[in-house]
């Protein structure tokens, strides 16, 4: 028998995550290094302005305001690039199936339970409703027309309610359309309900509602969204 190997597998590096942040969001963005060349030379401009403002004037003043300049303009730009990887990811997963269960399952945080996989397919269109259980009670996010979702969306709705009743269910359809919400706004509008499920009932409904869901073994979950490559790294 082949020994184990008890070598750790190897994470990428602070500067090869950069590289790799750069390389996503630059795609995206031509004009990004002519912004972060800007906002770099602007920082560094401002630290060397502040060192002749502040008396009294000496040469090593200067200088350490300026480097002090140049670490604030490296910063901000980090953070620049970091806010547009985001916008980013976003523009490329709109519109792609699968892209709802990603969002929902990577950035609601603690205090909401989701999944990637879809409660709901629509076998022949491939759309799909997605559930998750938090503090604001049960969500369902139909990812498709909303004409050809309702049904699935109305029975889990009904499913909900005959175990969870009481519970609030909200509905929410992404898209561009009417009263749809778009991916990028989705978590946020998620958070933003009102918090009116304790954790104590919380956790009952996720054992209650799992318990009655049905099973997707046999359907087919819809393909589209690698998050291993839609999502953006970021510096450690």
């Amino acid at each position: 028998m082949a020994a184990r190997t008890s070598t750790p597998e190897k994470r990428p590096g602070f500067f090869s995550q950069l590289r790799t942040l750069y390389t996503f969001t630059q795609k995206e963005y031509r004009w990004l290094p002519f912004a972060l060349a800007g906002i770099v030379l602007a920082g560094t401009g401002l630290g060397v302005l502040v060192g002749f403002l502040i008396p009294p004037v000496a040469v090593w003043s200067v200088i350490l305001w300026g480097v002090t300049g140049l670490l604030a303009g490296i910063l901000v730009g980090m953070i620049t690039m970091t806010r547009l990887s985001t916008r980013a990811m976003y523009r490329r997963m709109d519109g792609m199936p699968g892209a709802t269960g990603h969002v929902i399952s990577s950035s609601l945080g603690r205090n909401w339970q989701a999944s990637e996989t879809p409660i709901g397919v629509n076998p022949r269109t491939q759309e799909a409703v997605y559930r998750a259980i938090g503090r604001g009670g049960v969500v369902l996010i139909g990812e498709g027309s909303q004409t050809r979702l309702s049904r699935l969306v109305n029975e889990e709705r009904a499913r909900v309610q005959r175990v969870a009743a009481g519970v609030p269910v909200t509905v929410f359809y992404v898209g561009h359309g009417d009263g749809e919400v778009e991916i990028k706004n989705l978590a946020s509008a998620i958070k933003a309900l009102p918090k009116k499920v304790d954790r104590t009932t919380q956790a009952a409904v996720i054992k209650r509602v799992s318990s009655v869901s049905q099973g997707l073994s046999s359907l087919p979950i819809p393909k589209g969204v690698d998050p291993t490559k839609m999502r953006a790294p970021r510096p450690r």
